[in-house]
């Protein structure tokens, strides 16, 4: 491992180690610069103007000071974003579920009229005009905010999903709500391709995926599993090795002329432990094929966000641990707004398996524990920046983690927040991530004259045919026959790098990654600061910067209590959609829904100030000081709310 290489991964670390010191370096040396002038004062004394005490940390109280204004505006400006993307979301979606209202009326008048066209009578209407009619008020709907399945026409069912699952020791009951919710889809059975992803380490891990394909084999298009290896080198156990080798597998059954319009959502892995446990309304996969083929000049270098809610088990976790959860929606939804160019997905994303074969697939070492990201980062760098990401305005269901202390008094309230603690150590590892956008960044940077790129399928490229070199005479074979053993090599133009979104990339990595360790230990510097120089005088004339950055923390902590008041109509309208939907597939009894009210949940303002620390800034400075001497990081389960019903056998019992 090379020094640079190195020093990328563990850089969090470093600035961390390095801002302590300037600030350490900063406060002693102005403190005993203030001592010297007061000492001398008293002494009726001129002042030495040769004294180096005199001048106190120089130029480094400047830039300490200037420092602590960027950070506090960063602080600053990240919820406001916040805030107007979930402004912006709420709005979309309040005005899909009344397109959803006003299509649900039109289907029932276009039903209504077809009933009555059946009729036999001499003024009856045929049934071709009842349904002209009613088609032409359906397309009065805008087609981006209709939300049934059935306002896509024609061409839908060219699009294929391919929906993997990972999982990993989860209950059968679990795994088959997920299925039973994708089952539910009206047009499962003609466009998913269901993949559940297990792993070889789990015991009795395939008569469990034999018994549940063999309970929905007929409501999908197709439903298989892959069974990932154990023994893999250089594989870190993690929902992206594992994915990895769905995608690989599943890639063998998806000719190269039709990949352009296969689809891989993988369905999120809560962490610590891959777990299937949410739930994807049908309007996901709507939105999503309508979206993939309205753009195809960008169809496929897109990437596919949605936002995210915690509304299955909210109510049955301690408030502090509700609310840290919120902030992560937060986190992932702040560039989900209209207009947004930067928007890593949190946890489901989809994206054509043609992106997949141009990446190579997902990363399995221990830096792509963040999987969602390190593929966001990857895809990203692989086009040069010019990677297109849509917004799908179809929140995905979730549950947050718990360690089962609901109800059991002040030791379950510690057992939960110890299981969230995990959680936001796994997702701070993924501090990580900057690193690899570092060396992604230098190796655009040696290519970004090039114009063009080779890749192949991501199952072709696993035998060692990566990177091997294929002249111009190959690949400008006139058919796929001349080209033998290179007939599935794809050759595309790239745009140049998009410098502006790669300064935009590394804010936000910037924001995710070191901004709380960061604004902690400014905070506590800054503080000692003032606390050092009270009644002294202002030889820098630094004195307005750290009272400019009192008022930024302030502001900035109401902006949060802001959104969590927007929040309450965004997950109101949510879960009221996800509740309605559930009800109209048969699927709602013994489901949980977490109804959210201001007044109920008025503990949850109470809580901000404790989440930045305890969730945020203490896992984040963890995780960057354990990266000195490791990069891998031991997962442990959590438990996940599922529908209340008769539980299933066990694997030993169906074996």
């Amino acid at each position: 491992m090379t020094i640079l290489r190195w020093c990328a991964g563990r850089l969090g670390g470093l600035t961390m180690i390095c801002l302590i010191v300037v600030s350490y370096w900063v406060i002693s040396k102005e403190s005993a610069a203030t001592k010297y002038r007061n000492s001398v004062t008293e002494l009726n004394n001129g002042l030495d103007p040769s004294s180096t005490l005199l001048n106190g940390a120089g130029i480094w109280t400047v830039v300490f000071s200037w420092y602590c204004l960027l950070i506090h505006v960063m602080v600053f400006s990240f919820p406001l974003r916040a805030c107007w993307a979930i402004w912006d979301i709420t709005t979309s979606l309040r005005e899909t579920a009344q397109n959803t209202v006003k299509f649900d009326h039109i289907r029932s008048k276009q039903r209504h009229r077809n009933s009555s066209a059946s009729i036999a009578s001499p003024d009856a209407p045929n049934l071709s005009q009842a349904t002209s009619s009613a088609s032409s008020e359906v397309d009065d709907i805008d087609c981006e905010s209709a939300t049934d399945s059935d306002t896509v026409v024609g061409t839908q069912d060219q699009t294929i999903h391919a929906i993997v699952i990972p999982n990993y020791k989860e209950e059968v009951d679990t795994l088959r709500e997920t299925l039973d919710v994708l089952a539910s889809h009206s047009h499962a059975r003609s466009t998913y391709d269901v993949y559940l992803a297990m792993e070889q380490r789990e015991k009795g891990a395939e008569t469990k995926a034999m018994s549940l394909i063999a309970e929905f084999v007929k409501k999908f298009r197709s439903i298989d599993f892959t069974l990932h290896p154990a023994d893999i080198p250089n594989e870190c156990p993690g929902k992206g090795s594992n994915v990895d080798w769905a995608a690989r597998k599943l890639s063998e059954r998806y000719p190269i002329d039709c990949r352009k319009d296969v689809i891989v959502t993988g369905i999120d892995v809560r962490p610590p432990l891959p777990t299937a446990d949410s739930h994807l309304s049908s309007n996901f996969f709507s939105l999503l094929t309508r979206m993939h083929l309205s753009y195809p000049e960008t169809s496929g270098t897109t990437l596919y966000a949605a936002p995210i809610i915690f509304d299955r088990n909210a109510h049955r976790v301690p408030a502090i641990v509700r609310v840290a959860d919120i902030l992560w929606c937060a986190a992932g939804m702040s560039g989900l707004y209209r207009g947004s160019t930067i928007a890593p997905p949190t946890s489901v994303y989809s994206l054509p398996l043609q992106l997949v074969d141009r990446v190579g697939g997902w990363d399995c070492g221990s830096e792509a524990i963040g999987e969602d990201l390190h593929m966001y980062i990857k895809c990203f760098f692989a086009l040069n920046g010019n990677l297109t990401v849509r917004t799908i305005l179809s929140p995905i269901s979730q549950t947050n983690v718990t360690a089962g202390g609901h109800g059991k008094g002040v030791n379950g309230i510690l057992s939960d927040m110890r299981a969230r603690y995990q959680q936001a150590l796994r997702h701070m590892w993924g501090a990580l991530d900057t690193g690899f956008a570092l060396r992604k960044l230098v190796e655009l940077w040696r290519n970004r004259k090039q114009t063009t790129r080779i890749f192949r399928p991501i199952h072709s490229a696993r035998n060692g045919s990566a990177g091997m070199y294929i002249s111009d005479v190959q690949l400008r074979a006139p058919t796929s026959g001349d080209k033998g053993f290179f007939s599935d090599v794809i050759q595309e133009d790239i745009k140049g790098p998009n410098y502006c979104r790669l300064i935009a990339i590394f804010h936000r990595l910037f924001e995710a990654h070191f901004l709380p360790v960061q604004m902690t230990v400014l905070f506590i510097s800054s503080t000692l600061y003032m606390w050092a120089m009270d009644g002294a005088a202002d030889v820098h004339g630094v004195n307005w910067i750290f009272q400019t950055c009192k008022y930024l923390r302030a502001v900035g902590f109401l902006q949060v209590a802001f959104y969590l008041f927007i929040y309450e109509n965004y997950h109101q309208i949510a879960v009221t959609m996800r509740e309605k939907e559930m009800h109209d597939a048969g699927l709602a009894k013994g489901m949980n829904f977490s109804h959210r009210s201001f007044g109920k949940n008025f503990i949850d303002y109470i809580m901000v100030p404790f989440v930045a620390p305890i969730y945020g800034a203490i896992p984040c400075a963890q995780a960057q000081i354990s990266h000195f001497w490791t990069t891998d990081l031991v997962y442990t389960v959590s438990k996940k709310a599922t529908r209340q019903r008769a539980k299933s056998m066990t694997v030993e019992e169906m074996a």
